[in-house]
């Protein structure tokens, strides 16, 4: 096997990496097979922390429409991430991969607090570490929360495998079949362009810290294998 490029990466999953083709919650095959793709990663000696979205369980900004107050709503959206979480959790340790999740909100019963240092010292001892519960604050994506624990935790690479997309279009190619792939893109031609990647604050975040992001779609084939074995998979996102 091909020594990878990269020594530790932040993976972020939205939901979509949970439900699979169904309209809400956790498919059973799609949780199993993300995990099978997170293993290979694991075994090839990339340290690894992964941060966790809860829309396919419940979505904030959607619940804010519907009446509910933003805060309260995303307090509920953390809930979410945690449950995420959890299952994940369970399906890579059914593989054979310790593991460890930590939440930004306080959960003894069933998760570790947040703390970087031992954050880093699970990485290192070949740990998987999960991160839940978005940044803890109300107001902030599970976006920023990968921006920001991508900052803490000093990764090589931020990788974003989001609503089984392979990389960034200029527009949405699961509506627009002449929608043009990116593959490469500086962090300010992605907030002028105000491409759907990842909120400004995040993208911000990234670009100041010179965070380099890998978009693409952890679905197909083997395709996180490859991304770190420095192959041209997705869209690249750089300060240059």
């Amino acid at each position: 096997m091909p020594t990878p490029i990269y020594k530790r990466i932040l993976l972020k999953l939205s939901g979509e990496a949970f439900k699979g083709n169904t309209p809400y919650g956790i498919d059973a095959d799609t949780l199993e097979q993300t995990a099978k793709r997170v293993k290979v990663a694991h075994d090839m000696g990339v340290e690894i922390a992964i941060v966790v979205g809860g829309g396919n369980i419940w979505r904030g900004a959607s619940a804010q429409r519907e009446g509910f107050d933003r805060a309260s709503a995303d307090y509920a959206g953390m809930l979410a991430t945690v449950i995420n979480a959890i299952s994940l959790q369970d399906a890579l340790e059914q593989l054979g991969i310790d593991t460890r999740v930590q939440t930004a909100i306080n959960i003894q019963q069933v998760a570790e607090p947040f703390i970087r240092r031992k954050a880093i010292r699970h990485m290192e001892k070949g740990r998987i570490v999960i991160l839940a519960g978005g940044t803890g604050n109300p107001y902030m994506t599970t976006d920023t929360a990968a921006a920001l624990r991508s900052i803490e935790l000093s990764v090589d690479l931020l990788v974003m495998s989001k609503n089984k997309v392979d990389g960034v279009y200029d527009l949405d190619p699961r509506k627009n079949p002449n929608a043009k792939k990116f593959k490469k893109l500086t962090f300010r031609e992605a907030i002028n362009r105000n491409l759907t990647i990842m909120d400004t604050t995040a993208l911000t975040m990234c670009m100041e810290n010179k965070i380099a992001i890998k978009v693409f779609d952890i679905f197909e084939g083997d395709s996180l294998e490859k991304l770190l074995n420095g192959e041209e998979i997705g869209t690249t996102i750089t300060v240059d």
